[in-house]
């Protein structure tokens, strides 16, 4: 069986391709390494983190239709797999047309071409933001989300319409994934884990958003992962379901864990709420655990020490 996973030298993506070749998947990983972080991490999941893996890779904006189009004229495809977007709810703030480019642009080209060329299985993320600013928590698949407080999280639940549209109209079996925060080694360094420890272990400030009085469902990379390859292997027609953790951290906690793993107290500068920011994700997973066998089972312990060390080698911080 051949998978197309879009974004695949990104952090979920290549952990997710990592995974398939393990499973005796043919993968192609289409990816357009843009300069959001810096790329040479994204290259460095390919040489280094896949270097044992064999797998063809193209360089493509999944906006550029052409393009991407010459894939599938090359290779025919069991399931597409979109991890493809343009993540970061504040970078949404000062950069909206880049999400309409890669997030709603490109999510209508793969539909296309999944109609186009009858590939019949389609997954893809969303994202815990579509619930927005909602007072009801844990978060559920059936709780409307009809007010999303970001453009990014507005054009997730875009894709969200789109693939029941084309569901709809073309019978092609889509399954969305909303991903509650996930962190873990190989990640971005915009992550907060990552960015945190970077700069505890240089002497800098970390910005501590909301004066610290946030929590978040912090979901370890192999869970996610695991999630992704259950929906692969189910039939659905038309899903939704949260990837989470079911346990919510409080930023202080939090913070306390990578101090005690790193051994360093951090610097901590106080903020007020950003724009676009919720203060508790929180995942209501029965779904996933019914219908997918999903059960996460790396605590946040466990995952924040993994990550440390990661950081530690990556960066070769002493």
């Amino acid at each position: 069986m051949t998978i197309l996973v879009t974004g695949g030298a990104g952090f979920i993506g290549s952990h997710l391709v990592k995974k398939l070749i393990d499973l005796k998947y043919q993968v192609i990983v289409v990816d357009n390494f843009n300069d959001y972080y810096d790329p040479q991490l994204k290259h460095d999941r390919i040489k280094k983190f896949l270097k044992d893996y064999k797998f063809k890779v193209h360089q493509i904006d999944i906006d550029d239709y052409q393009k991407l189009e010459l894939v599938f004229k090359n290779q025919q495809f069991d399931k597409i797999i979109n991890l493809a977007a343009q993540a970061g709810v504040r970078h949404s703030l000062t950069h909206p047309f880049v999400y309409l480019k890669s997030n709603i642009d490109g999510m209508v080209n793969l539909l296309e071409l999944a109609k186009k060329y009858k590939v019949k299985d389609f997954i893809y993320a969303s994202s815990s933001s579509v619930y927005g600013g909602n007072k009801k928590i844990p978060f559920s698949e059936s709780d409307k989300v009809d007010s999303p407080i970001s453009l990014y999280a507005a054009t997730k639940k875009a894709d969200e319409l789109l693939a029941y549209a084309y569901h709809h109209l073309y019978h092609i079996n889509c399954v969305g994934l909303r991903f509650f925060n996930v962190y873990g080694p190989w990640g971005r360094p915009d992550n907060a884990l990552i960015k945190f420890a970077r700069n505890i272990l240089a002497d800098k400030p970390i910005a501590v958003y909301n004066y610290g009085r946030m929590a978040r469902d912090f979901t370890y990379i192999d869970d996610i992962v695991a999630g992704i390859v259950r929906a692969m292997s189910k039939n659905f027609k038309y899903e939704i379901f949260n990837l989470g953790n079911c346990y919510p951290v409080k930023l202080t906690d939090f913070i306390k864990l990578i101090e005690k793993y790193l051994g360093k107290k951090a610097k901590q500068k106080k903020m007020p709420m950003q724009p676009g920011e919720v203060k508790k994700t929180w995942a209501d997973i029965a779904k996933a655990k019914r219908l997918l066998g999903y059960q996460p089972t790396t605590g946040i312990d466990q995952g924040v020490e993994k990550v440390i060390e990661w950081v530690k080698w990556y960066y070769k911080i002493s």
